[in-house]
């Protein structure tokens, strides 16, 4: 599927709408509820991801596919190593073999473990036989992505004894680690995060819990791009929280830099206004703690004429795509100036944006959903648009009831 966008669109100038709960909160929360009885979620992402994931956790034994489902895989590999009696072949994607996941299975091994490689060492597809772990302590490298080490976490609480993280290196993505240490906080889990050593005590739910999921930080991420790339609009988005767990909420700081304001609301929305056009000409931001914004910032300051540097982005060359190189390809198209290294972007400044250009989205749902705001400022065609299903299926929608015009084909 191709979405053609129209260079005529204009954002409405108010408009309110609703997006779906956080990925990540639901994936953490539906991963405790296989674990301990006595958990509700309301407010689930409606997420390819997180259907995925629910779907896997049903399966009892054989093999287990999650597609492009990255967190289901790591998390999916932790929980299913402490079933009893379970056996199951974990695998997804063509590119979700490629993507490590030596990492955890090392610490998961550590803590006594039974995990296989059917193909290539250090990636999937894995044989995992579900044990009992009675082990308590295990380290593990801290900066190759948090996942790794909330799969960790979030079993923790099960283990008869608990378990004791150590943390080797500065840490990647830091809010997720404390996202998860909140939510089972939440649940009445006890834990510890000093330093580079978290400790999680066992525990179990002992009555009915009930939890709301926030709505999705990175996905509004996508409106407040729309917000800065607009003439004057004020958009309401429902349901935020000022005291959020999620570190994507960094955007409403971000953005501030970007000409939008972020007004916090009583009855738990947010009000995204363009105030001003972004003054400084050059900007700098570490994303170590963000880095799936950076697709979405990297765009905007590109339709805005800005030059960036964004650093801190190790982790997205083990994504769904390598997403820097995909990031400099595509905007090169539509005639940006782009540089990268391993673990940074730097943007050029643009005074013209070309026409009619097809982005490749790379089996990527952010490349679709970051470049899609620039039909504010220019045609464009986003291919494979259905990627989008991974983590915001409304996206499309949305975009129209906000104006954008667009075309399927």
């Amino acid at each position: 599927m191709k979405i053609l966008l129209a260079h005529t669109s204009v954002l409405k100038k108010k408009a309110t709408i609703t997006l779906g709960g956080s990925k990540s909160e639901s994936n953490r929360l539906l991963v405790l509820q296989a674990l301990f009885d006595n958990l509700t979620i309301t407010n689930l992402s409606s997420s390819d991801d997180s259907n995925a994931l629910i779907e896997a956790l049903s399966i009892d034994k054989g093999i287990v596919d999650i597609h492009h489902a990255g967190t289901a895989m790591r998390f999916l590999t932790a929980y299913f190593a402490t079933q009893e009696g379970r056996e199951v072949t974990l695998t997804g994607s063509a590119r979700m073999q490629q993507r490590p996941i030596g990492t955890l299975v090392d610490a998961l091994c550590e803590l006594g473990a039974t995990i296989s490689y059917l193909n290539k060492e250090g990636f999937p597809p894995l044989q995992i036989t579900g044990k009992k772990l009675t082990k308590n302590k295990v380290k593990i490298a801290a900066n190759v992505s948090s996942q790794f080490i909330s799969a960790l976490l979030l079993i923790a609480p099960s283990l008869p004894n608990g378990l004791t993280v150590f943390l080797d290196g500065n840490v990647t993505s830091a809010p997720y680690l404390k996202m998860t240490l909140q939510l089972l906080e939440q649940l009445g889990f006890k834990s510890d995060f000093n330093g580079n050593v978290i400790t999680v005590s066992p525990g179990v739910i002992s009555e009915e819990k009930q939890v709301n999921v926030e709505s999705d930080w990175s996905s509004v991420s996508y409106i407040f791009s729309l917000v800065a790339l607009s003439q004057d609009s004020e958009i309401t988005v429902n349901t935020f929280k000022q005291s959020s767990l999620q570190g994507d909420k960094a955007l409403a700081v971000i953005y501030q830099e970007l000409g939008v304001c972020t007004i916090f609301n009583e009855n738990e929305s947010i009000t995204l206004r363009k105030i001003s056009e972004a003054t400084e000409r050059y900007l700098k931001f570490n994303l170590i703690d963000t880095p799936d914004i950076a697709q979405t910032i990297a765009v905007t300051c590109f339709g805005l004429g800005i030059s960036c540097e964004l650093t801190g982005l190790h982790t997205l060359k083990i994504k769904e795509t390598d997403r820097l190189l995909a990031l400099k390809i595509e905007l090169e198209k539509l005639g940006a100036q782009v540089a990268i290294t391993e673990d940074a972007l730097l943007l050029q400044k643009s005074k013209a944006i070309r026409a009619n250009v097809s982005i490749d989205t790379y089996q990527d749902h952010r490349m679709a959903m970051a470049f899609a705001p620039l039909a504010l400022k220019t045609s464009l065609v986003i291919n494979d648009a259905g990627v989008v299903s991974k983590s915001f299926p409304e996206f499309w929608n949305v975009l129209s009831d906000l104006n954008i015009l667009l075309k399927e084909e």
